[in-house]
């Protein structure tokens, strides 16, 4: 089966419980039609680079997907119809990466790099 990565950015008034649901609910759709979700990452509140539909800010969630194109294709539409998310976007990968993806691994060594400075 095919393999995809499923970002999407949710409105930055929401709280973390809502925005797990969000990607609950995102996998809940993946697994009926017969597809995996076989990671979730939530990269956090993050600054977005310009305003979208007047948010400043959004929470960024990660799915690594295997599923067929007809399960993406109704995943798509189901989070195109859901208000709670601003921006989203899939696209498929040859492979999915080991380990945390690059966004988590930027976050780890920022919080490394803050701890030695105010340790110094």
């Amino acid at each position: 089966m095919p393999l995809y990565e499923h970002v999407f950015l949710a409105r930055q008034d929401l709280s973390q419980s809502q925005v797990d649901a969000l990607a609950a609910t995102a996998t809940e759709i993946v697994e009926t039609h017969e597809g995996k979700v076989l990671k979730t990452e939530t990269w956090g509140l993050k600054n977005l680079a310009y305003k979208i539909k007047r948010n400043r800010k959004a929470h960024f969630v990660m799915l690594n997907i295997e599923a067929s194109g007809d399960t993406v294709a109704e995943l798509e539409r189901q989070t195109s119809i859901n208000e709670d998310v601003i921006r989203w976007m899939t696209i498929r990968v040859d492979e999915h990466e080991a380990g945390p993806s690059v966004m988590m691994r930027k976050t780890d060594r920022d919080r490394s790099r803050r701890r030695e400075r105010e340790g110094n």
